[in-house]
C-alpha cells in the first residue's frame, strides 16, 4: 500500500499538466452536459407538438368518419321510435357495412355493455363486455359508456389490430344515440405515430452521443497538444535551465577561484614577504649574538614589528573572509570598521552614515549587504580613480537601502550588470541583492558612480522585546 501511495506521488511537471488540463477537462464536461440536456430538452418539446398535432389530425379525422357515418343513417334514426328494432337492424347493417382503411370500421355497443356491431372482430358481437380493460387495466366499455351518456368525446386505450391480432394504442372517438341508449363510435390505431416519435427520440439521442463523441475528441486533442506544448516547453525550459546551471557553476567556480587568487596574493606579496624579513632578522640577530654584536637587540626589535605586521596582516585578511564584528555587533558596526580600515588603507576620503536600526536585519541580508560594499569599495579602489567615498546605511518602513557613492571616473552607459567593467564584482552584488528579493540600481557617469541597494521588508526580524518596551539594535 505505501509503495502504491508513493508512486501516486506526482512529479513537477505532472502537478503542471494537471494544473493546465483539469480545468480544462471539467470545462468540457460541464459544457457538454449542458448542450445534451439543452438538445434533450429542445427535441423534446419538437417530438411532443409532433406528436400533439399528428394526434389532433387523427382526432379530427375520427370526428369526420362520425359525422359522415351519422350522416348516412340519420334519416332512419330521426324517424324511428325508441323501441322500433326494424330500425336498428337497419342501422346496425349500415355501420357494419362502413369500412375504411385496412383497420377502419365503425362499432356499437348498448348502455349495458353488450357489443352490437364490430365488423372486423365479430367474436364480440352479442357479448356482455362490462369491466372489460386493456393490458395496461385501463378501463374500456365502462369508460366509453360514460363518454357517450355524457355527449361523446375520445379515448385512448390498447386494443388488439384486426390485421395482425397484436395490441396496439388505439383513439377512439364515441357518441351517444340517446334514444335507444347506444354508444356508437370509431377508432384509429396510432402505433405508426408512436413509433414514428420513437424513431425521433433515438435519433435525437443519436445525435446528442455522436455531440458527446465530437467533443470528446476536440477535448483530447486538446489535452494532446497542451501535453505537446508542456513537453516542448518543459524540455525548452529544462535546457535553458540546465544551461543556466552550468553558467552559473562556472561563475561560482570562477569566484571561488578569484577568491583564491586574491587571498594567495595577499599571503605572498604581504605575509610571505613579510616573514621572509622576519626570519632574516632573526638570522642576523642570531650571527651577531654569536659573535657578541650589541646590535642584536636592534635586529631582533625589527623582527618582532615585522611579526606583528604579520599578525595584523592575518587578521586582516581572515576579516575579509569572515568578519567576527558583523556577527558581534551587526551590519553598521562591521561596514564602519571595513571603511576605516578601506581609508587607512588606501588613504581615499571616506565617510560612512547610518540611523540605528529599530529593527534587526536577518543574517543572510546582513551578509550580502556587507559583500556588496566589500565588492563596492575593491571595484573603486581598482578602477575608479576615487578620492572620496560615501556610504550611507539606513533602515525604512520598506525595508533597508544601502548607498555607495564615489566621485571617480564610472564606466560607460553602455555597458551592464551583466557585462562589467571589473569582472564579477557588480554581477555578483545583483545576484546577491536577488536572492533577498530585492533590488540593485547603479548610476554611473563621468563625475562618478551611485549603487543603490535595497532589500524589502521580509529580510527584517521583529525588534527584540524586553520588558514590553524595544531594544534598538545596530542591524
Amino acid at each position: 500500500m505505501g509503495a502504491f501511495v508513493q508512486n501516486l506521488r506526482l512529479s513537477y511537471g505532472q502537478k503542471l499538466f494537471l494544473l493546465a488540463t483539469l480545468p480544462l477537462i471539467l470545462a468540457v464536461a460541464a459544457i457538454s452536459i449542458i448542450v445534451a440536456n439543452q438538445s434533450r430538452a429542445l427535441a423534446d418539446r419538437e417530438i411532443r407538438q409532433l406528436e400533439s398535432q399528428l394526434i389532433e389530425a387523427k382526432k379530427d379525422e375520427l370526428k369526420n368518419y362520425l359525422t359522415l357515418a351519422r350522416n348516412a343513417f340519420i334519416n332512419i334514426y330521426g324517424r324511428a321510435g325508441p323501441d322500433d328494432a326494424e330500425a336498428q337492424v337497419l342501422v346496425s347493417q349500415i355501420l357494419a357495412s362502413m369500412l375504411y382503411g385496412n383497420e377502419g370500421y365503425f362499432f356499437v355497443f348498448d348502455y349495458d355493455g353488450t357489443n352490437l356491431v364490430s365488423p372486423r372482430q365479430t367474436f364480440l358481437i352479442n357479448k356482455n363486455w362490462t369491466g372489460l380493460q386493456d393490458q395496461n387495466e385501463v378501463p374500456i366499455t365502462d369508460e366509453l359508456i360514460r363518454i357517450a351518456r355524457s355527449g361523446g368525446g375520445y379515448h385512448t386505450y390498447d386494443w388488439p389490430k384486426p390485421s395482425t391480432n397484436e395490441p396496439a394504442r388505439m383513439i377512439a372517438y364515441v357518441n351517444g344515440l340517446q334514444d335507444w341508449e347506444w354508444v356508437i363510435g370509431t377508432g384509429v390505431f396510432i402505433d405508426d405515430i408512436l413509433a414514428s416519435v420513437a424513431a425521433a427520440r433515438a435519433q435525437v439521442e443519436a445525435r446528442v452521443q455522436r455531440t458527446f463523441v465530437y467533443i470528446g475528441g476536440i477535448t483530447l486533442a486538446a489535452v494532446l497538444l497542451v501535453f505537446a506544448s508542456g513537453m516542448v516547453i518543459n524540455i525548452r525550459e529544462r535546457r535553458l535551465a540546465d544551461a543556466k546551471l552550468k553558467k552559473l557553476t562556472q561563475r561560482v567556480f570562477d569566484a571561488q577561484e578569484e577568491e583564491r587568487g586574491r587571498v594567495a596574493r595577499e599571503l605572498h606579496d604581504g605575509i610571505s614577504q613579510i616573514l621572509v624579513g622576519v626570519r632574516y632578522a632573526l638570522d642576523s640577530a642570531r650571527r651577531r649574538v654569536k659573535v657578541g654584536d650589541n646590535r642584536a637587540e636592534d635586529t631582533l626589535e625589527r623582527g618582532m614589528d615585522h611579526l606583528n605586521t604579520a599578525i595584523h596582516e592575518v587578521r586582516r585578511i581572515s576579516r575579509d573572509l569572515r568578519p567576527g564584528v558583523l556577527d558581534d555587533l551587526g551590519l553598521g558596526p562591521a561596514l564602519r570598521a571595513l571603511t576605516e580600515d578601506f581609508s587607512e588603507r588606501t588613504n581615499i576620503e571616506t565617510e560612512f552614515e547610518t540611523v540605528v536600526f529599530r529593527n534587526r536585519l536577518n543574517p543572510d541580508a546582513k551578509f550580502s549587504l556587507y559583500r556588496i560594499a566589500q565588492e563596492a569599495l575593491t571595484n573603486i579602489e581598482r578602477h575608479s580613480g576615487a578620492t572620496k567615498v560615501s556610504i550611507d546605511l539606513r533602515g525604512h518602513k520598506r525595508g533597508a537601502t544601502m548607498r555607495i557613492s564615489d566621485n571617480g571616473k564610472g564606466f560607460a552607459q553602455n555597458r551592464s550588470i551583466k557585462e562589467p567593467v571589473g569582472g564579477l564584482g557588480l554581477r555578483n552584488m545583483q545576484e546577491r541583492v536577488e536572492q533577498l528579493n530585492g533590488n540593485l540600481r547603479i548610476f554611473s557617469s563621468k563625475s562618478g558612480t551611485v549603487i543603490v541597494a535595497e532589500v524589502p521588508l521580509s529580510n527584517i526580524l521583529p525588534a527584540e522585546q524586553d520588558g514590553g518596551k524595544r531594544k534598538e539594535t545596530n542591524a
